[in-house]
């Protein structure tokens, strides 16, 4: 018998709703970044390693003295370094020089060793013995003294706070940055940025102020988890501006600087085809 009427429709099979796009990996924090290459350079050839860690000790004497108008050349550093590798012919007319860059390297260890000690506050003694690394004819903390006048530099071109001023100043610095709130409210970066601004402005000692500064800026970085800030020679001119300006303006030499140290990590890495470190259990 015929049937009349429509076809019956198929039933129609609902579309699924596209699955929700994967979120990207959330940027790791300038604190994990440094942990993370810290893991994979310990992956490296124990040669390799060494010889990061001496170039790194080399490009921060050089651009941070470079920053000073001092320039120093690779036999110099290189000699200062204990280089012994046939390259470099010890110069005895270089004595002089290779004992100012072993002074300055003595200071990085200075830094590098009160950055594990986290716990303990930065105070004014901290920053004196940094100045009386670099100058141990100054004597110690009890004889240092703080500059007497108000030099005509040639390169720092800010306002120098008043002699009289320097030690309430500076004092001022050390307890902001021991202030649980400036801790709280800042990070590592901003806080080290800030400090260094703030003891340069001061410039409590008659030569390498803006040295001592640095160091305690850099002080402050590893304590937090940071690498050093190497602000490279050729930025030289950004940073006196800065000075002469806000705060701000530091900070962003400062990041950039940390970017430019990171950076330059990932790259060795990469060229001796180190791996990612195991995840830890």
């Amino acid at each position: 018998m015929a049937t009349s009427g429509a076809m019956p429709s198929r039933p129609t099979s609902k579309k699924k709703p596209p699955a929700p796009a994967p979120e990207p990996p959330k940027a790791l924090s300038v604190e994990e970044r440094t942990a993370y290459l810290e893991d994979r350079l310990k992956g490296a050839p124990e040669e390799a390693q060494a010889k990061y860690r001496a170039d790194l000790d080399m490009s921060w004497i050089a651009h941070d003295s470079a920053l000073e108008g001092v320039v120093y050349t690779l036999a110099e550093l290189r000699s200062a370094m204990g280089a012994n590798d046939g390259e470099v012919a010890f110069d005895s007319s270089l004595q002089p020089v290779v004992e100012e860059i072993r002074r300055h390297r003595e200071a990085l260890n200075f830094v590098r060793e009160q950055a594990t000690k986290r716990r303990v506050p930065i105070t004014v003694d901290i920053i004196k013995r940094i100045y009386c690394v670099l100058h141990p004819e100054e004597g110690d903390v009890k004889t240092v003294k703080y500059r007497k006048d108000i030099p005509q530099h040639r390169l720092y071109f800010h306002e120098y706070s008043p002699p009289d001023k320097i030690a309430y100043k500076l004092r001022q610095v050390v307890d902001w940055i021991n202030d649980p709130e400036t801790r709280r409210t800042r990070t590592p970066v901003r806080l080290a940025a800030r400090a260094h601004y703030d003891i340069v402005r001061i410039f409590p000692f008659a030569t390498d102020s803006g040295k001592v500064a640095r160091l305690v800026m850099n002080l402050l970085l590893l304590r937090g988890g940071c690498p050093p800030a190497i602000i490279h020679s050729t930025e030289r001119q950004r940073y006196y501006e800065a000075l002469k300006g806000s705060s701000t303006t530091m900070h962003a030499i400062v990041q950039d600087a940390i970017e430019n140290s990171l950076a330059s990590i990932e790259k060795l890495l990469d060229a001796l085809n180190v791996n990612e470190p195991k995840p830890k259990r």
